[in-house]
């Protein structure tokens, strides 16, 4: 399986990554406090929301850098395939 080789990809992966860790951190404290249920389950909302988002991001990025390497040089067709996995991405972003 090859993995992402964009640093500026992986760099805003990582940060969504740390942002949902951030809200993990936040939930176990509101836990910990005894926040209503409610609350809780809507910041576990968010973070599953977040992952989600994060999951849908990595796997077009994956789609574009290995589509893209099998079209080698094209600009033509390399910019098409962005603009096709961009309407990918926010498409998959309304199914969560």
């Amino acid at each position: 399986m090859s993995m992402l080789t964009d640093d500026k990809t992986r760099t805003d992966l990582l940060n969504r990554l740390k942002r949902a860790e951030g809200q993990l951190r936040g939930i176990q404290r509101m836990i910990e406090e005894g926040q209503p249920c409610q609350d809780v389950a809507s910041q576990m909302a968010a973070v599953r929301k977040a992952l989600d988002s994060t999951y849908v991001r990595m796997t077009v990025c994956f789609m574009e850098q290995e589509l893209g390497a099998h079209l080698g040089a094209n600009t033509k067709g390399r910019k098409q395939l962005s603009e096709v996995l961009g309407e990918v991405q926010t498409l998959l972003g309304k199914v969560r």
